[in-house]
């Protein structure tokens, strides 16, 4: 009963999912549907009483980072409450090498690309009742400043590469005139950010499930607690680069918008755009070759967004 990993002439095994099954009653294997991906392993497991489990594992020889990540999502994810929107952990296994963690299978799939206007309301009201359900948060979790902070500095990278002479290309001709001024809005992102909700504060097309009657968050490693309209902030740029409506077309007549401070979005807004724009025009990491034009394509829509609410020349 081992799930094997092959990769080229590398070869990790991931030690018997049946005796964890049995340990936690949860019935004998009926047969796996199970795939690789660049850095680890996940797929459907169905039982014989027919429930079916989804699954995820991740090992240390493949990266270093994933099991931390997994180990973080179980720290979170177990803790949820039935009535948040995500699937439900069952169990975690962890060896020291490969963390696996076993959820509830939901029968969903991701939202259409580009998005539609109906799925799209969907999720923003499904956001919305997220950050109701989980303010104030139900689980210890850290800051957000914690989470996010040693990401949120681009602004201020690219302001000492520039003093240093040697900025990587390609950063657009507006933030380049406006760089201190970007610097100052940036600096105040954390203090701007707190508060008392859980948030997933990864949110985009690809953590999310929709069935007919409900919408699902998936993948919660990042869960950190701030204010309550962080989360909706930060999928805005991937909603705008995958064929949705600007930010501010949601934003703006939003309730949360209305309750948010004004500066302290524009604040989050010029350090989640920092990010992405330094981080995209740095090398990929191991195994993940599209990741720098992803960061790239919301950045681009965070400028977008900056020049829109700023009104700078």
């Amino acid at each position: 009963g081992f799930l094997s990993l092959s990769r080229r002439r590398h070869e990790t095994r991931l030690p018997s999912l049946d005796n964890a099954i049995r340990r936690r009653r949860l019935g004998r294997r009926r047969h796996r549907v199970l795939h690789i991906r660049k850095l680890g392993l996940e797929g459907v497991l169905r039982l014989a009483d027919g429930r079916r489990l989804f699954i995820k594992a991740v090992s240390s020889s493949l990266n270093l980072e994933s099991p931390q990540m997994h180990r973080a999502e179980a720290r979170i994810a177990g803790r949820l409450r039935p009535s948040v929107p995500s699937p439900r952990l069952l169990w975690s296994y962890d060896d020291g090498e490969w963390v696996a963690l076993a959820f509830d299978d939901i029968d969903g799939r991701p939202p259409i690309l580009p998005w539609r206007k109906e799925e799209l309301e969907r999720v923003v009201h499904a956001v919305t009742e997220l950050s109701q359900t989980l303010t104030p948060s139900p689980v210890a979790a850290p800051p957000v400043a914690e989470v996010l902070g040693p990401l949120f500095t681009g602004w201020r990278r690219e302001h000492q590469a520039t003093k240093e002479g040697r900025t990587p290309p390609g950063l657009d001709s507006w933030a380049a005139k406006n760089l201190d001024r970007l610097v100052a809005l940036e600096t105040h992102w954390e203090e701007a950010a707190r508060g008392d909700t859980l948030l997933h504060a990864d949110l985009r097309a690809d953590n999310l499930l929709l069935t007919n009657n409900r919408v699902y968050v998936v993948d919660w490693p990042h869960g950190c607690i701030g204010a309550d309209w962080i989360d909706l902030v930060c999928l805005l740029p991937s909603v705008a680069m995958q064929g949705g409506p600007p930010p501010w077309e949601i934003l703006d007549r939003h309730p949360v918008a209305r309750e948010a401070d004004r500066q302290s979005v524009d604040s989050l807004v010029a350090a989640l755009t920092g990010f992405f724009t330094w981080a995209s025009r740095r090398p990929p990491p191991p195994g993940l070759p599209t990741l720098r034009p992803f960061q790239g394509a919301q950045g681009r829509e965070g400028l977008v967004w900056l020049r829109h609410r700023m009104g700078w020349p």
